[in-house]
């Protein structure tokens, strides 16, 4: 495969992940508005989203990392050489054992639930919350079976490089928690949305069924997870709305970065897996930096709008009912301190994968135990005076230096890292973002003063901020900006 086929190929795919992604995204705030209007943010929210901290963490070290990078290479290898057999053998084992293991372990953590609420996930919590968080705890459990069976269904669709299904499987998730707030939640309470997550996770499953071919990462995104649970447990200490604020700033930095960062992700990571099987490091070279510029030439002013535009898009979207203008200014708060990461995150999803492509997991467990670790002890030091803001910045800062170390020890494997186009790229990109945020501010104020509001205000803004920055992009030639389009419509 040459080099531009291979960009074509990335490119096309990205595209429909992304757009699957963004479909995704629409059901998660559609689902995030529901929640708004029943919930607001206080009590019985956290105790929600405290619920889940314990059983992502399971699934991601069973199910999640391990079957995008530990599954992948090894499915790779017999796919390229058409031992497709052998492919599916495989397969069948590890989602057997994923099952039993996920299974397991759900039920020794619903069995004591009551102790890690009130030791470790969530501490500061009145006895009331911790009893409704484990109560909630133990019926989210049962949805992280389902979802480690559907992530290794996925994985190895993503294997034979087939995306739009389990692309589209995020999208049913939410639209069924939503369900779960309209239909149960008037009567259940946060239970009720906790019974929307099981039904979305078999949905979850369900939905890859007409494609399927049934035919130390595991630990590395488990101490992200363990570093979730350790800002959920300090944000616990911050008083009500804060566990919720931070995890609401959290979902809508994840928007961008999720049809970004995991879009290039998932695409690339076949791509570079098959290169890294091959030997062909000028190729892996090659790849991961124009896939890491192209990220960037995203991410950055993706990062940029959150931040100018973040206050008035979660009024619009949220503020109704129980969720008031305090309510918009807490999760702004959190979400502008998490745009300052959002390009860390979307780079992550590069950085780390090309260490996996060559099945070394040790190196990136290291380094993201070392941010976990700066992580909690940032976190520890700017909540004093930020509050939950202060842990989100906490968390922008340390994933950061993870990516710049991820790239640092690449290096020497790949001879460089096309360091040097990265910068300089990167210096373009800020520069076209500035003008962009120059536009944006402007469309602000223009629109402020001929009295458009809500929806018109953020569309003129959202507008005039895409014309500047890509008129900014091509005239300071950010060239992957350019590439990318043109290998989508090429």
């Amino acid at each position: 495969m040459t080099q531009a086929s291979t960009r074509r190929h990335i490119a096309r795919n990205v595209l429909v992940v992304a757009a699957s992604f963004g479909l995704a995204a629409a059901a998660g705030l559609f689902r995030n508005a529901i929640i708004a209007a029943t919930f607001g943010i206080g009590a019985s929210l956290d105790a929600y989203y405290a619920a889940f901290k314990l059983p992502d963490l399971l699934f991601t070290i069973v199910a999640g990392g391990a079957l995008a990078t530990a599954f992948i290479p090894v499915f790779a290898d017999y796919a390229s050489t058409g031992n497709r057999r052998s492919a599916w053998r495989l397969t069948a084992a590890v989602t057997n054992w994923v099952a039993l293991i996920v299974a397991l372990l759900a039920i020794l953590a619903a069995l004591i639930a009551p102790l890690l609420v009130r030791t470790v996930i969530a501490p500061g919590f009145s006895p009331e919350q911790q009893a409704e968080t484990a109560s909630v705890m133990r019926l989210v459990l049962v949805s992280t079976v389902v979802f480690g069976i559907s992530a290794v269904l996925g994985s190895a669709l993503n294997g034979f490089k087939h995306f739009l299904l389990p692309a589209l499987a995020p999208v049913v998730y939410p639209l069924a928690v939503a369900a779960g707030a309209l239909l149960l939640a008037p009567t259940m309470g946060v239970r009720g949305l906790a019974i929307g997550a099981v039904v979305g996770s078999v949905l979850h499953l369900l939905i890859k069924v007409p494609a399927l071919l049934m035919g130390p990462r595991v630990i590395d995104l488990g101490v992200f997870h363990f570093t979730m649970i350790a800002m959920t447990n300090l944000a616990s200490r911050l008083g009500p709305g804060s566990v919720s604020s931070l995890e609401w700033g959290w979902d809508a930095m994840q928007l961008p970065e999720t049809i970004i960062g995991t879009a290039f992700g998932l695409v690339a990571f076949p791509t570079l897996a098959e290169l890294a099987a091959k030997g062909e490091r000028d190729g892996l070279r090659r790849t991961l930096g124009e896939s890491l510029r192209t990220v960037l030439a995203l991410a950055i002013p993706a990062a940029a709008g959150l931040i100018l535009l973040g206050r008035p898009l979660l009024a619009m979207l949220y503020q109704r009912g129980e969720f008031d203008q305090a309510a918009t200014a807490a999760v702004y708060a959190t979400l502008q301190m998490f745009a300052l990461g959002l390009a860390a995150h979307a780079s992550l999803e590069l950085a780390a994968r090309a260490y996996f492509a060559q099945k070394d997991t040790v190196t990136p467990l290291l380094l993201a135990i070392g941010s976990a670790v700066l992580n909690v002890a940032l976190g520890l030091l700017l909540m004093r005076s930020m509050g939950a803001a202060g842990l989100a910045l906490a968390n922008s800062v340390a994933v950061t230096l993870e990516v710049l170390a991820l790239l640092w020890f690449l290096r020497p494997r790949l001879g460089g890292v096309e360091g040097r186009e990265t910068a300089g790229q990167l210096l373009r990109v800020l520069g076209a973002t500035l003008v962009m945020a120059g536009g944006v501010m402007g469309a602000l104020l223009a629109g402020e003063t001929l009295g458009l509001g809500g929806l018109a205000l953020l569309a003129a803004a959202g507008a005039a901020g895409a014309v500047t920055y890509l008129a900014a992009a091509w005239a300071l030639r950010v060239r992957e900006l350019g590439r990318f389009v043109r290998a989508v419509i090429g």
